[in-house]
């Protein structure tokens, strides 16, 4: 009974969210799937590279459209370096990890370290994502030591909530215990065969130090979220439930 458990529930997790239960373009009865539209937002540049980067791989290869929403473009990351530089470095190295997970970019246009949440940068962050018609999005845990990673989030789940249009929403993790915390994963993604192309997508924020970004925690994330379903590496989410009917109409 306890193999029986087990092995039902390494089938559930392997689902990772509920995208990798069918061939890549095909249901089981043989006719094509819908392809599906994917947001992920994150803080700056690296974030769901490192956060959610195996995910998105896959996802992407799997013929899906895939979006990374950056709420900023790093301008206070590099020591030295003024904001429009600083900006125009990691703008570039984001251009480039996408291209390696195969994913598009766009720049909320926020500021590093200065990031709002108030009615107006909900509306424009509400806008940019309805603008890509998403099925899924994964964003930032709103339980997270960073104000912009708390930002990014905020800002998408108001939008999850005030959007006519449903889509599904996940949260991922960063520098789990360091920057994330209380995380308790509902879903996983194995990315044991993507997790060299997301490790090269992480090596192209060189501004970074991306050695110490997987230092942080985000290997030991992967090998860890792995440990817990049986796989080499994975990455973990948690899903957003609830109703979307607590809003009163005059906050809207």
């Amino acid at each position: 009974m306890r193999h029986s458990s087990r092995r039902k529930f390494l089938q559930t997790s392997l689902t990772g969210l509920g995208f990798f239960t069918v061939p890549a373009s095909l249901h089981a009865s043989g006719t094509p799937i819908k392809k599906m539209k994917i947001v992920c937002v994150g803080g700056h540049p690296d974030d769901p590279e490192s956060g959610c980067g195996g995910t998105l791989a896959k996802l992407s290869a799997l013929n899906n459209d895939v979006t990374i929403i950056y709420l900023t473009k790093g301008e206070a990351g590099i020591a030295g370096k003024a904001h429009d530089e600083a900006a125009a470095i990691r703008s570039k190295e984001a251009l480039a990890a996408c291209k390696i997970l195969n994913v598009k970019a766009v720049f909320a246009g926020q500021i590093d370290g200065d990031t709002v949440v108030n009615n107006k940068s909900v509306d424009e962050v509400k806008k940019l994502i309805a603008s890509e018609k998403p099925d899924v999005v994964l964003a930032h845990w709103p339980i997270d030591s960073h104000k912009d990673h708390q930002a990014a989030s905020l800002l998408t789940i108001q939008t999850w909530m005030r959007s006519k249009e449903k889509f599904e929403l996940y949260f991922f993790e960063v520098c789990v215990g360091q920057q994330t915390m209380i995380f308790h994963p509902t879903d996983y993604v194995d990315i044991s065969d993507v997790q060299e192309q997301k490790r090269k997508a992480v090596f192209c924020h060189i501004s970074q130090d991306p050695d110490s970004i997987y230092s942080c925690g985000h290997a030991s994330m992967e090998d860890f979220r792995g440990r817990e379903i049986g796989v080499k590496a994975a990455e973990a989410f948690v899903h957003m439930t609830g109703s979307k009917n607590g809003i009163p109409p005059w906050a809207l």
